[in-house]
């Protein structure tokens, strides 16, 4: 009877860890919740079930890309911005992803609305891209890059696009102006 009990207990637990749901809202290397690197924009509808998607059309570049699609919640909060390899090809894939909703987080708790110290202290900056406006600074342990605008600098570097920009420069608490994830390569 005992042997019966330990092997139904056994069987529970084993069951149990591999039925862990998945996190809607982590962040890893791979993906985003349940949008993997290799997702294609057919799969999106399944995906994100139960929020909104919004693909523009032909005609609406003004407003965006032709292959940007948007994911807002059912209450009309904006999630994510995504951005196919093709235009209007449902076998593409997603090739970057705008982090607008702060609930969506990293394994050590980055989000959209961090500053740059929690940035730097639990990541490595792989580079920073000194550009017109913003600082872009890459993450390539988890395929993502970062916007940092200008203004949260020193000022000698606000008009400054020749210079190479070091962390140190950046202040801890520079907000975090974009935040996207980079599968395209």
């Amino acid at each position: 009877m005992k042997n019966i009990f330990k092997i139904s207990l056994i069987c529970l637990l084993i069951s149990s860890v591999s039925c862990k749901k998945e996190d809607p809202f982590l962040i890893t290397a791979e993906g985003i919740g349940n949008l993997k690197k290799t997702s294609t924009v057919a799969e999106l509808e399944q995906i994100f079930a139960k929020d909104s998607i919004v693909k523009h059309i032909a005609g609406d570049e003004f407003l965006g890309t032709a292959n940007e699609i948007e994911i807002y919640d059912k209450q009309g909060n904006q999630l994510l911005i995504l951005e196919a390899t093709e235009e209007f090809d449902s076998t593409a894939t997603i090739k970057t992803v705008r982090v607008v909703d702060p609930r969506f987080k990293t394994e050590k708790g980055f989000n959209s609305k961090g500053i740059f110290k929690d940035l730097k202290d639990n990541y490595t900056i792989s580079r920073i891209t000194n550009t017109l406006s913003v600082a872009m600074i890459s993450i390539d342990e988890i395929n993502a890059y970062v916007a940092i605008n200008k203004k949260e600098l020193p000022k000698e570097l606000l008009f400054d696009t020749k210079s190479k920009i070091e962390a140190v420069q950046i202040p801890d608490e520079a907000k975090i102006k974009y935040f996207f994830l980079d599968w395209e390569n």
